[in-house]
């Protein structure tokens, strides 16, 4: 009995194996590529100053938080007004930190904005040094982008891969089938 004329084609297990290699390369790709960004968009995007004041755009649905990149411990007094209601700073419920380069920045205070818009916030510390405030978004908001892209990477790969066992039990049974059909036959 010849081969070719077997059916379904090896090829088709082939083809399943070729898609699965592509779910794997594009879960891992996905994750690789999110987890940078979900980290650069938490790290402050204003910075400034102690004592200066800055006007920074901020919505709700961002989380957004305040951050202080220091040596040391430092008292820090913040205060927000503007914006198109009134904002309430309130203390952040644990240390959470994140590096990005040469610094590590705390989250130290979380923004209840009430709506979006642009708000004036001021940061004071007593002490002296090289210290610098920054507006950004809270790590818990981040959460969502990190699970997206674990979801990525085992989802994506784990739906090829089952696909291609499924694909190569199908054909694998469909031609033993076809081979007694044919040897009954000649």
């Amino acid at each position: 009995m010849d081969g070719k004329e077997l059916r379904p084609r090896l090829w088709w297990i082939a083809a399943a194996w070729g898609v699965a290699l592509a779910c794997v390369v594009a879960g891992v790709t996905l994750f690789a590529t999110g987890l940078p960004d979900t980290v650069e968009d938490l790290v402050p995007s204003k910075t400034f100053a102690p004592g200066e004041t800055v006007t920074v755009a901020l919505d709700p649905a961002d989380r957004p938080a305040v951050y202080i990149a220091t040596e040391g411990r430092a008292t820090f007094e913040c205060e927000i007004s503007g914006g198109p209601g009134q904002a309430r700073l309130v203390n952040s419920p644990a240390s959470q930190t994140i590096r990005l380069g040469s610094r590590t920045w705390e989250q130290i205070l979380l923004v209840n904005a009430p709506a979006a818009g642009d708000y004036q916030l001021t940061c004071a510390v007593q002490e002296q040094g090289d210290i610098q405030f920054g507006v950004g978004k809270d790590l818990l908001a981040a959460a969502g982008g990190v699970l997206g892209g674990v979801a990525a990477l085992v989802l994506i790969p784990g739906a090829g891969v089952l696909v291609a066992i499924i694909v190569t039990v199908v054909v694998l049974v469909r031609r033993r089938s076809h081979r007694k059909r044919l040897a009954a036959v000649g």
